[in-house]
């Protein structure tokens, strides 16, 4: 597995963010994440987008952070807040989101964040069993989600 740097307007990044959003509807039987975000959100160092490339060279996982800090959706001074993970199902339980989540983590400490949030929801299991076997706890909920009652937010010390 290749894992590689990539803007998140890149086409590899919007084709994956597209299966992303198409899981997402159907599980919560809406139209997908809401949550705006920016290309300029993942740029280093206030943020990064990486995917993972399998041996023919096809994107098959994604994963970025960007920078937070406190503000009225709930966030702290020095979070790195976790978007856009994913791993086409096909290739799910081979431990490549763990990777993409210990590379965002560890480079969102070099940059000088202090705690990885992220925000998911009730009808994601196998990412709540990821991020609480990775050290991640629940926290006071925050962002674009925080009043709706599917949502579920974690943290983690970097």
């Amino acid at each position: 597995m290749n894992i590689r740097t990539v803007s998140f307007d890149h086409p590899d990044a919007v084709e994956l963010n597209a299966q992303v959003q198409a899981e997402y509807a159907v599980r919560y039987d809406d139209d997908g994440d809401a949550t705006p975000l920016d290309p300029s959100m993942f740029e280093p160092p206030a943020g990064l987008y990486l995917i993972a490339y399998d041996e023919r060279d096809h994107p098959v996982a994604t994963g970025g952070w960007r920078t937070q800090d406190e503000n009225e959706e709930g966030y702290r001074d020095g979070d790195a807040e976790l978007k856009r993970m994913y791993v086409r199902a096909e290739l799910r339980g081979r431990g490549l989101a763990r990777r993409l989540l210990a590379a965002l983590e560890e480079d969102a400490r070099a940059a000088g964040r202090t705690r990885m949030v992220l925000e998911t929801g009730t009808k994601q299991p196998e990412a709540v069993a990821l991020y609480t076997s990775s050290g991640y706890e629940p926290c006071a909920k925050f962002g674009y989600y925080r009043f709706h009652e599917l949502s579920l937010c974690f943290a983690k010390p970097l």
